[in-house]
């Protein structure tokens, strides 16, 4: 077992300073690649754990919660050219397996030394992300257009992908939808029918 003073080692001191560093250079980051996706003319739209802090925050901002990666629904047709844009910003693509052999991913590195859980990963629009989701991802082409800065996926097609993927976090991120009053038992009917017992689960059991 660890002892408290290795644990100290290991962990350093705590730093507001380096936290919200940390949540400014996700901010950085994601407004830099959708630049340079913008400047190419290359369709897009922001997912993940961004998406749903900026539908969150439209209704209570104090339920936000920060993401360290930024995703993107891009089209696979595009791939290229998403590279080639990218790299003028200095990021470095790379390919890898899903845990359990279910496919790759894609994601784009910030510079030689970062960290691939720090990076900008990728999501094809049209396509099941592994063999087991119920669902594909949506169109790139479903934004919101009232929303400003960047291309922001739309709402019923960012509950779709959250109750495709279904890991604990996207629960959690459902679940705070459920908690502000932004998903309820009228958007049963709004989700694929392969899908609704999930959210009905956690319509039932909002405490997790």
């Amino acid at each position: 077992m660890l002892r408290m003073s290795g644990l100290v080692e290991i962990l350093g001191e705590t730093s507001w300073t380096r936290m919200s560093e940390g949540i400014e250079k996700v901010k950085a980051r994601l407004h830099r690649a959708t630049g340079l996706l913008d400047a190419a003319g290359l369709p897009y739209a922001v997912i993940g754990g961004n998406a749903v802090a900026a539908w969150v925050s439209r209704v209570d901002d104090s339920v936000v919660r920060n993401t360290r990666d930024v995703d993107l629904l891009v089209r696979r047709d595009d791939m290229d050219a998403i590279i080639t844009a990218m790299a003028a910003g200095g990021f470095i693509h790379r390919s890898a397996s899903i845990l359990g052999g279910k496919g790759r991913i894609e994601m784009f590195l910030d510079g030689p030394e970062a960290k691939a859980r720090d990076g900008v990963h990728l999501i094809f629009s049209g396509e099941k992300v592994n063999s087991d989701s119920p669902e594909p991802s949506p169109d790139v082409a479903d934004i919101d257009r009232s929303h400003s800065g960047f291309r922001l996926i739309e709402l019923e097609a960012l509950v779709t992908m959250k109750l495709t993927s279904y890991r604990r976090k996207d629960q959690v991120h459902l679940l705070d939808m459920v908690e502000i009053g932004m998903l309820d038992e009228t958007w049963l009917a709004r989700v694929p029918l392969s899908l609704r017992d999930r959210l009905q689960a956690l319509l039932d059991d909002p405490e997790g």
